[in-house]
Parts: structure tokens; sequence; C-alpha cells
């Protein structure tokens, strides 16, 4: 059966970035770190390396090869957190030596986009009341990281009018 390995490129530090990642989640691993052995496009012997990694169930492959493209937020990686507790914590991990956005993105200190998100959000913006679920939304394109007391709030709100 075939399977979906997400990539990532990196222009250096593949094997720095996936064990920090491995770190922050359960069920996650350093599976094999990997050099190619012969002279590449990318550089000399050794100066490629692949390192295959699962992230919570889930394998992934970073590539240290050399500058190439910048990572954008054409791809970000989304995580489902249980608790504020959990975004807190992951939040705070990738925060450094990162950049935090809006909505719940945070750019990493490698340049990878993840999404930290409690799984209340969509669960409230699922609401089949379409005004609770209007006021989640606005409650979190007004946050950074999202608070799941605020998302909460905007959810046990009061229609107005």
């Amino acid at each position: 059966m075939s399977k979906i390995i997400p990539s990532l490129w990196f222009a250096d530090k593949a094997e720095e970035a996936a064990k920090f990642y491995v770190s922050l989640l359960p069920d996650s691993r350093i599976d094999s770190v990997m050099t190619m052995p012969a002279e590449s496009p990318a550089g000399p012997e050794g100066s490629v390396v692949i390192v295959d990694f699962t992230l919570a169930g889930q394998q992934f492959q970073a590539i240290k090869a050399g500058p190439l493209d910048p990572f954008n937020h054409a791809i970000s990686f989304t995580i489902d957190c249980e608790d504020q507790a959990e975004v807190d914590r992951l939040w705070d991990a990738l925060l450094d030596g990162g950049t935090p956005e809006q909505c719940g993105w945070i750019r990493d200190r490698y340049g990878v986009a993840w999404q930290i998100v409690p799984n209340t959000l969509i669960e409230m913006m699922k609401d089949p009341d379409r005004d609770r679920g209007r006021r989640v939304a606005q409650a979190m394109l007004k946050m950074v990281k999202l608070d799941v007391a605020g998302l909460k709030a905007a959810y046990d709100a009061e229609p107005v009018g």
C-alpha cells in the first residue's frame, strides 16, 4: 500500500529540527539518520542528511540539502490540542526562536508554520447554531495564541439584537 510521507527541506539543521519536533508530542521518534554517501549536486559526501522521523504516529522526512525555497504558509501543520495546557506547552516550545502569528499560527525557529488549535474550537465552530460559530470565529480572529476560555465565552455569549 502506498503512503504519503511529508518531506521538509531545510537549508541546515534538519536533524536538530526533527529532534525538537519529536520532543513535543507523544508517539514520536527519530527513525533513522542517513547521510548521502557520495558527491551530489547539493554538496560533497555527507553534506546531505535525510532524517526519517515519526511525529504523533505520522511518518515525516527532513532533508538538509542547502538553501532552496523558504517554508511558506502554503504548507502548515495543525496540532489538535486537548486543552489550554497543551496549547500553552506547544505554543511556548515552538515560540522559542519562532514568531507568533494571528489565529493560533506560529512560525518556528526553522521556518515551519504550525497551527496550535484546541479541539474545542472546531467543535464550537461546527455548532448548527451559526450565530455561535460566527461569534467564535470573530473571537479567534482577534487572538494570536488561541485562548480556550475566550473562545468559550464567545460561544456562550447571548446573541446581540
